[in-house]
């Protein structure tokens, strides 16, 4: 089969309905647009740039298997993330949580680097990264995975939603709560 020409501005939508007929450039298309993201999120639910690979894996496998469970019903990337997100929660399940490690730590999924030289902006932003990391640490896990899904993800309090299986009116009071405990946890660290 001749494969379609994919380009940036082609929906998602659009794609999908290709990837279903076998065209592979808008499965890998499809994945490529969304694979930041997954990986930012399953990164902050397990805490390990490995785990996060794995889980992203994981989903990505799963969702191009059951590409034709797709209904519609949401976009595709939010479709996507609910599937990385439970992978990375099955992930979490198997293997408690490790310690969060800074974004600028090795592999860093994506997440461009200072490009000022000053190497003490370095060590602050990683002092940050640390402080946040543990405040985050500190939520209920069902808080910490909804504030995830809206700063990590940047997903609606209607894509969190569908992505939980909760009502918005939960993921509105679940967000408030967060950003007051993390506000909390964070009064008095440098630099914010």
């Amino acid at each position: 089969m001749a494969e379609a020409t994919v380009s940036a501005t082609t929906s998602d939508e659009f794609l999908v309905g290709l990837a279903r007929v076998g065209d592979r450039a808008s499965l890998e298309e499809l994945f490529r647009r969304h694979a930041g993201v997954a990986y930012r999120v399953a990164y902050r639910l397990l805490g390990q740039e490995h785990d996060a690979r794995d889980a992203v894996q994981d989903g990505m496998l799963k969702a191009m298997t059951h590409l034709e469970g797709f209904d519609g019903r949401s976009g595709f990337r939010t479709w996507l993330i609910r599937i990385v997100y439970n992978a990375a929660l099955d992930a979490g399940r198997k293997r408690r949580r490790r310690p969060t490690i800074g974004l600028t730590d090795g592999d860093n999924g994506g997440v461009e680097p200072s490009i000022n030289d000053d190497p003490t902006l370095g060590l602050q932003r990683q002092d940050l990264m640390a402080s946040l990391g543990a405040a985050l640490d500190k939520l209920s896990p069902e808080n910490r995975e909804t504030f995830i899904l809206f700063a990590e993800a940047g997903c609606s309090y209607k894509e969190i939603a569908a992505i939980q299986d909760k009502p918005i009116g939960t993921i509105m009071s679940r967000l408030h709560y967060a950003r007051q405990k993390l506000q909390t946890y964070l009064e008095g660290v440098e630099g914010l």
